[in-house]
């Protein structure tokens, strides 16, 4: 049964989690707040993960602010280093590795966690992924010393890392199956532009093919490919995509597809449990940025509170971080016909998808033209 004078429980402190809790703060001063989360807490831009490297940054260095002052600003009860386990819905509670927690509304924003390609050979267990502040401490320590790395991956994360890694003196190379970097993300155009600008940078490309197997060898590791060739690294990262993290929702009976199901309201099947972020699917997407987890929170505060409020997703571009040619792009609808056009040569380029009616449905800069997203976001048609 649900107790109105139990807290609103969230899981997960990463920007979805604190955000909500802070957007619920600003409209309701005295509702409790519980926040659980495995880790310890402290606020940091995750976004900064693939970008901390040239600015010698450790860990701790980007910590923006440390739990307990989190705690203490919000005004909230944060249960640290503490793993939810189980949801019991007919109770309303959540199981702990800390005991039982009541709840009168659930919030998860519990994250992806990294893809892992079923890799061969006998060094695929040193193959690392950063997610994390732990995963990039422990990156920046396996570095040290070292040279040569080779990232599996030429998406965002992929080529963030790799600009990154060539900007603090490594020699890299990425590795990836499509023709060119960010396939998914730009039209062809774009992704060559931002090929030729980071290969300009120092950054090799083995693309077209993929990595099946990773051994040891007495100076470091080698990778074989599908195209028969082969590599040598220092350290290999793997930056192939991130998974939503559905495992305890699904055991709580919640629906689930490529993320949690949510409706127009953030709602997960279960109406008091909500889920945003990176664990989240909105319709049919999955939106892994943060942009989204901003609108999301400031709606779902107001449903938390008594307001039900839809989200309401506007044009939000998605910047990728790759100082050698910077990129902004707002994603076309894939299903929405129409056709690409571009201006401009080189690594400065500015491409306008169209639809039927000559609206204008998506873009992506490049360069120097990222200068012009804000007219651009004024010009799309949702």
């Amino acid at each position: 049964m649900t107790d109105a004078t139990d807290p609103i429980v969230i899981i997960g402190s990463g920007l979805a989690g604190y955000t909500v809790a802070r957007e619920v703060r600003k409209l309701d001063a005295q509702r409790a707040l519980v926040l659980v989360t495995g880790d310890g807490g402290d606020f940091y831009s995750k976004p900064m993960l693939s970008n901390a490297l040239a600015q010698n940054k450790n860990a701790a260095q980007l910590v923006n602010t440390p739990a307990a002052t989190m705690a203490a600003q919000i005004g909230l009860a944060l249960r640290n280093g503490t793993k939810a386990t189980r949801i019991d819905r007919a109770a309303h509670r959540i199981e702990t590795s800390d005991g039982a927690i009541g709840y009168s509304q659930l919030v998860l924003a519990i994250g992806a966690d990294p893809i892992r390609l079923p890799l061969g050979g006998d060094a695929a267990d040193r193959v690392r992924s950063v997610n994390d502040l732990r995963d990039y401490a422990a990156f920046r320590t396996e570095l040290g010393g070292t040279r040569r790395v080779a990232i599996i991956g030429a998406g965002l994360i992929g080529c963030e890392f790799a600009n990154d890694l060539a900007g603090a003196g490594f020699s890299v190379v990425v590795i990836d199956p499509m023709a060119r970097p960010l396939a998914s993300l730009l039209p062809p155009a774009a992704g060559d532009a931002v090929r030729l600008a980071l290969a300009d940078a120092g950054i090799e490309w083995r693309l077209g093919t993929g990595v099946e197997s990773v051994n040891a060898t007495a100076a470091g590791m080698r990778l074989s490919l599908a195209d028969g060739s082969t590599l040598d690294a220092d350290v290999v990262l793997s930056a192939v995509g991130l998974r939503p993290r559905t495992q305890l929702a699904r055991e709580a009976g919640l629906t689930i597809e490529r993320g949690i199901v949510v409706d127009a309201h953030g709602r997960t099947s279960d109406p008091d449990i909500m889920a945003i972020g990176d664990c989240a699917q909105y319709g049919s997407a999955v939106l892994p940025y943060v942009l989204p987890i901003m609108n999301a929170a400031r709606s779902l505060a107001r449903t938390l509170t008594g307001n039900p409020t839809p989200i309401a997703f506007p044009t939000m571009p998605v910047i990728v971080k790759t100082p050698a040619c910077p990129v902004v792009v707002a994603p076309a609808p894939k299903d929405v016909q129409g056709e690409w056009s571009t201006e401009g040569d080189g690594r400065d380029l500015k491409l306008v998808f169209s639809d039927g009616a000559q609206r204008v449905r998506g873009f992506a800069l490049t360069g120097a033209r990222t200068g012009e997203r804000a007219a651009l976001v004024k010009m799309v048609t949702t």
